[in-house]
């Protein structure tokens, strides 16, 4: 299929999609805390649960007479809210020396580790945990300081954009040597139980289609601690979890410290006795029902409908969308399994603008750190529903993996790679046309 006939076929697409209801209560701070519509008397209990657990801060063990115990022994936050406000994204520091909040690092070293994964740092495991109980020595501090990097649009216009340099600290258990790391903020949480919904086949055909512009695309095998097997992942800014319930789990051990079924092993390493020794709030210290509470909450998450735009404008916004080519990664339909964790979830259509594939999008963005199948240019398309409330909800903007890109804008000239010739194109339209595709996608 030609460049044009993809224009023509995703412009269509495009066109169907927008006739979604509007969300009449745009623009408020919840907008990513709605549940689904329908849920039951039972099903409001658990969504309550679940968002309880996922909103308190946990505490160290023993606690007496506490749901929320067993925090750390080593840990980034207190509170899964603490890096997902709102359930919007994460925002990085601004300034140097300012604490990272809602941004963590990933760490490993060359080489494979179990099951085809990361291979973990020796001493500081894949997670930097700045944070210690009471008797046990945080790993140390972290410090980001942003560099400028210029960059010069097709059409002569010049951008600084910006690109982030780490330093380390009063490293606690020696030195960290050769070391990959990736700074990550926190992702925005809404329509996760849809996305979970999409059948593996659905991605596995779009990775098998032929696409333009030389676009590839393809899944990422991952590990499946609950299946015990190689599987699609979907979740994670490597697509590197294979379900909403693991990304959770792991997010509960990597961030809190928290223990799980899927993960019943403290993340303390060989050197970090004191982490060792701790007292556990249980085994696991999140049992199976608030995992259970968990999941379902975030699971049963509405995205919002898209923010309403002059029928001429979004027409507009539309067409430059496809022509420029950025349907082809941030395709605008998905489609949910007829069968579903629930009926809600079933057969839906979605317009989360994400193939949910793995992308090179060239050396720019590239943090030199493979996880599993993806390489270290490689990074799963971020679905773009409800990108335009980020500003509301997270109280600031900072999109891409890490937070760099403070405008839409600086996003897509960051791309490079797969989608070198789409911003290429966007680079070539007019400043008029650039606003109108930018306020498009603000308002999906």
């Amino acid at each position: 299929m030609s460049h044009g006939q993809w224009v023509l076929a995703l412009a269509l697409s495009l066109g169907g999609m927008a006739a979604h209801a509007v969300d009449g209560a745009t623009g408020e701070r919840e907008a990513f805390s709605r549940p689904m519509p329908g849920l039951s008397e039972d099903e409001r209990g658990q969504f309550t649960r679940g968002r309880s657990l996922f909103n308190q801060s946990w505490v160290a063990a023993p606690a007496r007479d506490s749901e929320v115990d067993g925090l750390g022994p080593l840990y980034n936050r207190l509170a899964c809210v603490s890096c997902h406000a709102r359930n919007g994204r994460g925002l990085p520091p601004q300034r140097l020396g300012e604490r990272m909040l809602a941004m963590l690092v990933r760490l490993s070293v060359p080489g494979q580790g179990p099951h085809g994964g990361p291979r973990p740092h020796p001493a500081y495991g894949d997670q930097f945990n700045e944070e210690g109980i009471p008797g046990v020595p945080g790993e140390g501090r972290v410090s980001l300081r942003w560099r400028p990097v210029e960059h010069r649009l097709v059409s002569g216009e010049r951008r600084t954009l910006r690109a982030p340099q780490l330093r380390f600290a009063e490293l606690a258990y020696g030195p960290l040597g050769q070391v990959l790391t990736s700074p990550r903020v926190g992702q925005q949480l809404v329509g996760m139980g849809l996305l979970d919904a999409v059948p593996a086949d659905t991605l596995l055909a779009r990775a098998a289609q032929a696409k333009p512009d030389g676009v590839r695309g393809r899944v990422n095998q991952v590990w499946s601690v609950s299946q015990s097997q190689h599987t699609v992942g979907r979740f994670g800014h490597k697509a590197n979890m294979a379900s909403l319930r693991e990304q959770i789990a792991g997010a509960f051990l990597g961030d809190l410290g928290i223990t799980s079924a899927l993960h019943p092993q403290e993340n303390c390493t060989s050197v970090q006795t004191a982490c060792q020794q701790a007292p556990s709030g249980g085994a696991p210290e999140l049992d199976d029902s608030q995992l259970d509470a968990v999941t379902f909450y975030l699971a049963q998450l509405e995205p919002p409908a898209p923010r309403p735009l002059p029928a001429a404008e979004l027409r507009r916004g539309q067409v430059l969308f496809a022509r420029a080519g950025c349907a082809v990664c941030h395709l605008p339909s998905l489609r949910t399994a007829a069968q579903a964790a629930t009926p809600r979830l079933a057969g839906r259509e979605l317009a989360a603008y994400t193939d949910l594939l793995l992308h090179d999008i060239g050396p720019g963005l590239a943090d030199g750190r493979p996880d599993f199948a993806a390489s270290g240019r490689e990074w799963r398309t971020a679905p773009l529903w409800g990108v335009g409330l980020t500003r509301i909800i997270s109280e600031g903007e900072g999109y891409l993996h890490d937070g760099r890109a403070r405008t839409l804008e600086e996003a897509v000239l960051w791309h490079d790679g797969e989608a070198r010739r789409a911003r290429l194109r966007f680079e070539g339209f007019s400043a008029a046309d650039r606003a109108a595709l930018l306020r498009f996608v603000a308002s999906r």
